[in-house]
């Protein structure tokens, strides 16, 4: 059986993660038992979400255990299987970790994948992936858009944010604003997704935030796409729409507060605009991911839909690709690169 490099969390970060709380590992792969595959991990999806998943409180999903590998989604082939329906040569794409090798089970996390569908196999962890259903069916199923609507979208040149986006536009959205940190972010809202306006919310304060959300949408927004929480989220609300939909996707802006989370401060917002909030998990549609995958596809390929990702490879860079989520300095879809 080869070797296999894990990088394991070995304590609990107390605010942004350091070097220290993990540890890269070498170790033999195991025996396989019956039902079992082992799948040469090529990609690991990094996303925000992860950095939940490593404090030790309530969630959607167990703590990662302390010694155990940072769990995350992976798209690889299978190099040796005991199980009929993954022979040697299928990929596959599952919710594993961040490891070269990892043991799969028949009629567990894992699920064959057709890489000839789509230009490569990374668009399962992007586009196709949880990240393209989280934005169609956040902003499809909980958003609930109507022509015509005024569309918020915070984080907006994230993986799910430039979906979002994109999403409303087709879905016939008069107006979309996209909030995103800096000019050159800015910009490719506006020139490569289709926003209609861009508002850098870096050196604004709330009020002034909210002033430029404002000077964007004088009769307010009709749905908020929320992925970061804060001052932000407070901006947006300042600027509802009488019944207006937010879908609390994300709080990113408070993952790596050592302290109290800040939360939000102006929810009477909701009682004077007879608005809702609703928080959204992706994991809600897996039975339907076929639908959704099928149709974000032909979006793809009619040209109305386009996508972005950045490739860190090695699994000793795995730490600094997963800041790059919180620091900003990715270009798109976050993934690790980790075959040869």
């Amino acid at each position: 059986m080869p070797n296999n490099r894990r990088f394991l969390l070995t304590r609990r970060p107390n605010g942004a993660p350091v070097a220290d709380d993990f540890q890269l590992e070498t170790t033999l792969t195991p025996e396989l038992a019956n039902g079992q595959f082992l799948i040469r991990n090529h990609y690991a999806s990094l996303d925000p979400a992860m950095r939940g998943w490593m404090d030790d409180a309530p969630s959607y999903m167990p703590p990662i255990l302390l010694g155990s590998p940072v769990r995350a989604s992976t798209v690889g082939v299978v190099v040796e299987s005991k199980a009929n329906a993954f022979p040697v040569g299928q990929w596959v794409s599952g919710l594993n970790a961040i490891e070269e090798y990892s043991v799969g089970i028949a009629g567990e996390f894992s699920q064959p994948i057709d890489v000839n569908l789509v230009p490569s196999s990374t668009n399962f962890l992007s586009v196709l992936g949880a990240v393209g259903m989280t934005a169609y069916f956040g902003h499809v199923e909980v958003c609930k858009p109507a022509p015509g609507d005024v569309v918020l979208v915070t984080g907006a040149a994230g993986a799910v944010g430039s979906l979002v986006g994109q999403i409303a536009k087709i879905k016939g959205a008069a107006k979309v604003i996209g909030i995103a940190g800096g000019p050159e972010k800015c910009a490719r809202l506006v020139d490569r997704y289709g926003f209609d306006a861009a508002i850098d919310y870096r050196g604004k304060s709330v009020d002034q935030l909210s002033f430029s959300i404002a000077q964007e949408a004088p009769n307010g927004v009709n749905i908020i796409f929320e992925n970061v929480g804060g001052d932000i989220l407070d901006a947006g609300l300042n600027n509802l729409a009488m019944g207006a939909r937010v879908g609390l996707c994300g709080l990113i802006s408070e993952y790596n507060n050592a302290g109290e989370k800040t939360g939000a401060r102006n929810l009477w917002q909701l009682i004077v605009k007879r608005a809702s909030i609703t928080g959204l998990l992706v994991a809600d549609y897996v039975p339907r991911f076929g639908e959704g995958i099928s149709e974000m596809a032909g979006w793809l390929q009619s040209g109305k839909l386009v996508f972005d990702e950045h490739i860190d490879h090695g699994i000793e860079n795995a730490l600094p690709a997963f800041l790059r989520l919180f620091s900003g300095s990715n270009d798109g879809k976050m993934i690790l690169g980790l075959a040869p």
